[in-house]
């Protein structure tokens, strides 16, 4: 099995192709590459068409197997960047396993199907096929990442003119119904729920999450792009990566335990991919916030901006990865985290 390689590239508009540049610096290729996943500067929201641009720059540049995942929204001091994941052909010695990764894109969803029992099962089975891909167990996964379909007013609108009933009347709470099928979908995969807890848990139970989900919703596609981050004895390289979650948006601790492990490791941090989300009891620790209260902004972008800042200041740059809305990615409240570093090259000399 062929590792990977993680390369993460500022950029400088959602239509910059600088990174093409570095790619080829790099000693890589278009077709080395398994998956873009990109934080872009639009509002994140529906109309956030930077994560249109972006996927049109990119997806006739790549492999017909790889996929792109943009999510939009780059507040605070977060940094607009593309991380290229890239197949890694280099056997590095001293290594005896490291990190793989497989992409895949799901059938197209149709919009009665978006947050509901199909989308649950159809990314379901997308993961699984990628875990028999890769030869990894669920225990080996790191991460899945997924870019998923919403639904948009006209949609909405041909639904209700062919008598059907969409999942949400409204664009932007059907972003929260589809991160949640996906996410779902992604913990019935691992084996961390069951199929009848899951589709339970779409009702609106949000005792089921996974920590190693990460879901965002756009309008620039109808199918679901999916990746998935694992560790696996057949590959040799030095990266590794370990997941946790956020209880919420100031739980500093629980990010710092992770980065302990990497620093007892001599590890040094290159991406952070975390979910957020506005408490949904309208306090944290107590008190009150107005994250969902704010008729001026989403609260999905002030969850981004909090939590940015917190994880940006501890990798020490804001080309970080955050996604907003965490529905069934870690708790209610918090998010889903995975750290991806890169060990040191081993001694060999003091081996011996």
């Amino acid at each position: 099995m062929t590792g990977i390689a993680l390369l993460t590239v500022p950029t400088a508009d959602p239509g910059d192709t600088a990174p093409f540049e570095v790619l080829a610096e790099s000693g890589y290729r278009p077709i080395d590459l398994v998956s873009v996943i990109g934080k872009t500067e639009g509002n994140g929201c529906v109309n956030d068409f930077s994560r249109g641009l972006a996927a049109a720059v990119w997806e006739p540049r790549i492999p017909e197997s790889a996929v792109t995942v943009f999510s939009g929204g780059t507040e605070g001091v977060l940094s607009p960047h593309v991380n290229l994941f890239v197949r890694d052909e280099k056997h590095h010695p001293g290594f005896d396993r490291g990190l793989v990764a497989g992409a895949r894109r799901s059938r197209p969803l149709e919009p009665a199907e978006i947050g509901r029992a199909a989308q649950v099962d159809t990314v379901a089975d997308t993961v699984g096929k990628l875990l028999a891909e890769l030869g990894v167990t669920p225990t080996d996964v790191r991460l899945v990442l997924v870019k998923c379909p919403l639904l948009t007013s006209a949609t909405i609108a041909a639904l209700h003119t062919a008598g059907q009933s969409p999942v949400a009347t409204g664009t932007y709470a059907s972003m929260g119904f589809s991160r949640a099928a996906s996410a779902l979908g992604i913990a019935v995969a691992l084996g961390e729920c069951d199929r009848q807890t899951a589709l339970g848990a779409l009702g609106g139970g949000a005792g089921v999450w996974s920590a190693r989900a990460s879901a965002s919703a756009g309008a620039e596609l109808d199918d679901c792009h999916i990746l998935v981050v694992a560790e696996s004895p057949t590959a040799a390289n030095p990266l590794r990566a370990v997941h946790g979650h956020m209880t919420d948006a100031l739980d500093l601790a629980s990010v710092q335990q992770l980065l302990d492990r990497v620093a007892a490791e001599g590890g040094t941090v290159r991406q952070i991919f975390a979910k957020a989300e506005a408490d949904p009891t309208g306090s944290v620790r107590g008190f009150r916030h107005t994250m969902l209260t704010d008729s001026d902004i989403n609260a999905t972008r002030h969850a981004r901006a909090a939590v940015g800042g917190l994880l940006a200041a501890l990798k020490g740059d804001g080309a970080v990865y955050v996604s907003g809305g965490a529905e069934h990615q870690g708790p209610p409240g918090g998010g889903s985290i995975t750290v991806i570093y890169e060990l040191p090259t081993p001694d060999r000399n003091a081996a011996l």
